[in-house]
């Protein structure tokens, strides 16, 4: 297992150890064993001169403040410890939460045209809101959507930031990050990092500078949080801090507190859904019904596949697997991106990207791999509940390799 430098010793510790006890070792110390839950929207001081000050300071530098944070929009003494800890997961100096994922794609953008820089060069498929937020020019921001080879020669002058995800959303197509970081020079890259969380690789460590998770999928896990973080350096996050403060799209301290418990168990939760699903992969890739599988070589919980019949009566067929968005949680869910997760996304946008009509999206979760492939062999020679919708073709290119279960 790769060893983390976690800044309190000469010693490294796992990833499994630091995803324990990161953003928890004052609690021995305060005759606490579970984090405490700070409900505050305000912290009361009777010195106004003194609190003004800090707020002078805030607005300044974006610096995290020394005491209590005057106000929730500020801070939050439980969001911040989850904040230490994913940063350490990640290898980044410094995290940001936020109140979605969606919410932490905005503060990024933001943060950029706030300098000037408001081009983005992006790789597709991304998932469909963060497609659709670059896209729509929401924010003000122009996007230029190339491959990994391209992205050298989309960047301009004003360009901002590279935005890849990988694996990505919903086809599990990956980026060699450490190349795409190499192309992108002096603009920093961002890579979602969603679907591999911190336990399947680290892109800071691969050159990245931004690393952006929708907190809600795996690194809650259970399907009752909602969040978002951005993993950067210090210097980033005082401006993340400061559009978070004037936006106001903070995570609340409850979501804080479940997203902190749900980092203790990410490298058990990912490792062993890993492995059923690498099992499910193996199965479906020799199945008549299936053209093609789409599963990433490091591994991981999700799985795409294309099927021969209407995937529509698969949704509709299955009874243990669960037939909703999201992904990342305890349990296993199916969903159809283009009908769901791409469909604001423009269907030639979306069929070049590689999502064909008779893709499926499967988030593997615990339950037992046999259960699993029973109810979804099942729901695959289910009779079709109707005419058979119209489907485009499966999109061309190789169907990845299927290696052993994760168990890095």
């Amino acid at each position: 297992m790769d060893a983390m430098d976690h800044g309190l010793s000469d010693t490294p510790r796992a990833l499994a150890t630091e995803a324990v006890h990161a953003g928890r070792e004052d609690l021995a110390g305060l005759g606490l064993h579970a984090p405490p839950l700070d409900l505050s929207t305000t912290y009361p001081s009777y010195d106004a001169r003194a609190e003004a000050a800090r707020i002078d300071e805030f607005a300044t530098t974006g610096a995290r403040l020394d005491g209590p944070p005057v106000y929730a929009r500020l801070d939050n003494p439980t969001v911040a410890r989850f904040e230490e800890a994913l940063a350490r997961l990640e290898g980044a100096e410094a995290a940001v939460a936020f109140a979605s994922g969606m919410a932490a794609l905005t503060a990024v953008l933001l943060a950029r045209a706030s300098q000037g820089l408001k081009h983005v060069v992006a790789v597709r498929p991304l998932y469909g809101c963060s497609d659709h937020l670059l896209d729509a020019g929401l924010l003000g921001t122009e996007v230029t959507w190339t491959d990994p080879a391209g992205i050298a020669d989309a960047i301009r002058p004003d360009t901002g930031l590279v935005m890849v995800e990988s694996p990505a959303n919903p086809t599990l197509a990956e980026a060699d990050i450490r190349a795409v970081a190499h192309s992108c020079g002096s603009v920093p890259l961002l890579v979602d990092n969603t679907f591999a969380t911190p336990v399947l690789q680290r892109p800071v460590g691969q050159g990245a500078r931004i690393v952006l998770h929708s907190a809600t999928k795996y690194l809650g896990g259970h399907g009752d949080v909602m969040g978002g973080v951005v993993a950067c350096d210090e210097e980033f996050a005082r401006t993340l801090r400061q559009v978070r403060f004037a936006t106001g799209g903070v995570l609340h301290p409850l979501a804080g507190y479940l997203l902190l418990r749900g980092l203790s168990t990410l490298p058990v939760r990912v490792r062993a859904a890993s492995s059923s699903a690498a099992e499910l992969v193996r199965r479906l890739a020799t199945d008549p019904r299936i053209a093609r599988v789409h599963y990433p070589r490091i591994g991981g919980a999700m799985i795409a596949f294309e099927v021969y019949g209407d995937p529509h009566d698969v949704i509709a067929g299955v009874r243990l697997i669960t037939p909703a968005v999201s992904l990342g949680s305890v349990d296993t869910l199916i969903q159809h991106p283009a009908s769901i997760s791409h469909r604001i996304v423009a269907e030639g946008d979306r069929r070049s990207a590689g999502v064909s009509d008779r893709l499926l999206r499967m988030s593997v979760g615990l339950e037992d791999v046999e259960d699993l492939w029973r109810d979804l062999t099942q729901a695959l020679s289910a009779p079709p509940a109707g005419p058979l919708r119209a489907t485009a073709p499966a999109a061309s290119g190789r169907p990845v390799a299927v290696p052993g279960p994760a168990g890095r």
